[in-house]
């Protein structure tokens, strides 16, 4: 049987109540019906970094929902997602009950955004693996967001892989930071959460098992930092987007900005101040176990029509196994 199994940054999928109203002006309520009294202390107003925290947007909405629907894979892992509520209304609303079964559990993140799994094929056991520590930093949880382990089962519940769904530490640094120390730390906790995933699935794995690691890991494959966990139990994951294909080309820079990407292997695109060029890399991955050597039928990028992305900065990514 084959299987498609994709991830995509959803890019701040937020559920926020976003009106304008003079309380005074709401009109009285009317012969048998309801009165709404609102006071400020009942309206929850979340911010992050002194920003107010909106939902995402009609437009890019939209354009998340006609990106999922195209490339149709049957499991989904997403990421930038602030509650199974707002998934599932998202999976209602937008993509007209395309997947089955969700789940996502409330990670770390201090921003709401956390990691989720939608599939076609029913769920066996989905764990969090937020609480883990690391060993160089035992005071705090080494995952910024989470590590979601997630069975896929067929009808009957029989388990035909697993997938651990990952957002490890971006590279960003607060203005108010040191950026050289900042990118430091960053690319730190980025390893220790590498190698927390090696110890993680390493010890839930047997050698020979279908598996996949995939998500947005805020770095290249041949990154030194995520190294660590390109090797589970002492054999090596494949990199199932190695040789992936565009659903259509990149758009062209514009004048001034550079060549553009100089391989179709790429999710993200990081246009920084300044005189460097735009940045083109695979920050969003499938990883293969060694059990599914040779499983591999086909990869895919959709590739995006703008330089900011539709509806987000990142790039779905996919895979079809023959399992």
């Amino acid at each position: 049987m084959t299987i498609s199994i994709g991830t995509f940054n959803l890019n701040n999928l937020f559920s926020r109540y976003n009106f304008q109203a003079e309380i005074s002006g709401v009109p009285p309520s009317q012969s048998g019906g309801i009165e709404l009294t609102f006071s400020p202390e009942d309206i929850e107003v979340r911010t992050f970094m002194g920003r107010l925290v909106k939902a995402k947007d009609v437009a890019g909405t939209q354009a998340i929902a006609e990106r999922i629907l195209r490339i149709d894979v049957d499991v989904l892992a997403v990421q930038e997602v602030e509650h199974v509520g707002i998934l599932k209304q998202f999976n209602r609303d937008h993509l007209g009950g395309l997947y089955n079964h969700i789940a996502l559990i409330e990670g770390n993140d201090s921003r709401l955004i956390d990691v989720g799994i939608m599939s076609k094929y029913p769920l066996g056991a989905v764990t969090t693996h937020q609480s883990a520590r690391h060993p160089d930093d035992p005071g705090r949880r080494v995952f910024g967001r989470d590590l979601v382990q997630a069975e896929i089962t067929d009808e009957t519940g029989k388990r035909l892989l697993t997938v651990y769904n990952n957002h490890l530490k971006s590279h960003f640094v607060p203005f108010n930071q040191d950026p050289v120390a900042g990118a430091l730390a960053a690319n730190a906790r980025r390893r220790r959460q590498a190698e927390t995933v090696r110890r993680i699935v390493s010890a839930q794995e047997r050698k020979g098992a279908k598996f996949v690691i995939l998500g947005d890991m805020n770095d290249p494959p041949d990154s030194s930092d995520i190294e660590p966990m390109l090797t589970i139990d002492g054999q090596a994951m494949i990199n199932g987007l190695d040789h992936a294909t565009e659903t259509r080309p990149a758009k062209a820079e514009t004048a001034g900005q550079g060549p553009g990407p100089q391989t179709t292997n790429w999710t993200h695109r990081f246009n920084p101040s300044g005189p460097e060029f735009p940045r083109y890399e695979q920050f969003d991955q499938i990883w293969l176990s060694a059990g599914l050597s040779g499983a591999l039928q086909s990869a895919h990028i959709d590739r995006r029509t703008k330089h900011g992305g539709d509806g987000s900065d990142h790039d779905p990514a996919w895979v079809v196994l023959d399992i």
